[in-house]
């Protein structure tokens, strides 16, 4: 199951169809000859619109959702569902029965825009098939239940399984979702499984442990890799970094919970224990893409005893939640010590030498001219999946909680990091590409550097 073939959530016609006719049903809906309500409640109604996007704005910055700001058209959304409800509270006893129809359905017509601009800004649900699968909890591909397994146990398999997990917060105290593990084809092979390396994929700011998943859809591009590999891969492990959707943790310890912890203490001596990955540190990768690349990174040179290698997909210089000064409050207290115990540059600069760690770095460069698509390489080498870069609307389609003005974490930190980790002994390379922040891009630099990934963690 490709969950990014069905009706696009992203591009195409479905969400221009929904936003036309919502205009049209709100354009009808408040139509009213009645002149009191062109100069006195229609006002008020478009007042309300006003005040329902300020607010929301405020939470959004005084939260830190995203360091960057929203697109445009999500806060017009947000002002025409806050004036359509006050119009429908406003207006609905002196209207005529079919106008309360049409008003009662601009209501979540005006919601479902709202969720349409939120959803191509983060591109969280590439597809219509996707998104029912999550909202009504529907199977990942190839998912199976953990009381399956013993019975599958030294049986040929032509895909590998993703199995949910519980690893528990005993370690942590972090309250965290369902995460899932991928266990390759290798893995049922023989009486007991064999002692595999595996890889900590993590999610974006905006994040679910399925999204590499879901949205990602890695899974067709694992299965491959080991149908030509005679079943092996390392195991791949969808971790929980936010323990709610909108929780950006930056996976530090702080007033946000202890993800940090939870990776470290809960996460890996789970999958050790349970999976029979191998617990040395050469067998360990970590994956991550925007807020995970960063992850990625800072797990690494924080822990080389834990882990080895990482790749960082378009992740910022550090962990990062709006300036500096809102970093250091809203994921450390306050705290510049504890600041300074998580940032990347100053983390390597106190190690020093590191052995035997290797670090990947994929960025997006300028954004492709309309019209052109997916890596530019010489012929006969690698081609991204179907749909990376497609040309899309500024500011829109899958963007993962950045609109294209980048933020000053950004500019130029695959290039500077990977001259400081070279300096401290890690083998680092920067792969940059000209394609937008997206999960489109994610899946694309995720299947290029599989192989490498793979080859460092001698599988």
């Amino acid at each position: 199951m490709l969950q990014n073939r069905g009706l696009s959530l992203l591009g195409g016609w479905f969400p221009v169809v929904v936003e036309v006719v919502t205009v049209v049903v709100v354009a009808i809906a408040i139509a009213r000859r009645n002149r009191r309500w062109w100069i006195v409640w229609l006002p008020i109604c478009v007042a309300v619109g006003g005040a329902t996007f300020a607010a929301t704005a405020v939470y959004v910055h005084s939260e830190g959702l995203s360091s960057d700001p929203a697109p445009k058209p999500l806060w017009a959304w947000v002002w025409v569902f806050g004036s359509v409800v006050a119009a429908l509270i406003l207006g609905f006893r002196s209207a005529r029965w079919w106008r309360r129809g049409l008003m009662i359905l601009a209501v979540p017509l005006a919601a479902m825009c709202v969720l349409l601009v939120l959803n191509q800004w983060v591109g969280y649900f590439p597809t219509v098939q996707a998104a029912w699968g999550a909202v009504t909890s529907g199977p990942l591909p190839d998912e199976v239940d953990a009381s399956d397994l013993p019975a599958l146990r030294n049986t040929a398999m032509t895909t590998g399984k993703i199995v949910a997990i519980d690893t528990g917060d005993a370690g942590s105290d972090f309250r965290h979702r369902t995460e899932y593990v991928y266990l390759p084809p290798s893995w049922f092979v023989g009486a007991t499984p064999p002692t595999l390396p595996a890889v900590l994929m993590i999610a974006g700011e905006f994040n679910t442990p399925a999204d590499w998943i879901r949205s990602g859809n890695i899974v067709p591009e694992i299965d491959a890799y080991a149908k030509s590999h005679g079943g092996q891969t390392p195991e791949f492990v969808f971790v929980d970094a936010g323990g709610t959707f909108n929780n950006d943790t930056e996976c530090v310890d702080g007033p946000r919970g202890n993800a940090h912890s939870h990776l470290v203490n809960d996460v890996r001596p789970y999958v050790v224990n349970t999976f029979g990955v191998s617990p040395k540190a050469s067998a360990w990768g970590v994956v991550g893409w925007s807020m995970g690349g960063t992850c990625a990174l800072d797990l690494t040179v924080m822990r080389p005893d834990l882990f080895s290698s990482f790749e960082d997909i378009a992740g910022d210089a550090g962990p990062t939640a709006g300036t500096k000064d809102q970093t250091v409050s809203r994921l450390f207290g306050g705290s510049e010590s504890d600041w300074e115990h998580y940032d990347p540059a100053t983390v390597m600069r106190t190690h020093g030498t590191y052995q035997g760690v290797s670090a990947w770095f994929a960025d997006t460069g300028n954004t492709p001219p309309r019209g052109a698509r997916g890596f530019h390489r010489p012929p006969g080498q690698w081609k991204p999946p179907a749909g990376f870069g497609r040309p899309a609307p500024p500011g829109a389609t899958g963007l993962g909680g950045v609109d294209g003005v980048r933020d000053t974490g950004e500019v130029g930190a695959a290039e500077k990091l990977c001259t400081q980790a070279k300096s401290v002994s890690i083998n680092c390379q920067v792969h940059t590409e000209s394609s937008r922040h997206s999960w489109q891009f994610a899946e694309a630099a995720f299947t290029e550097a599989l192989p490498w990934m793979a080859g460092v963690l001698h599988v």
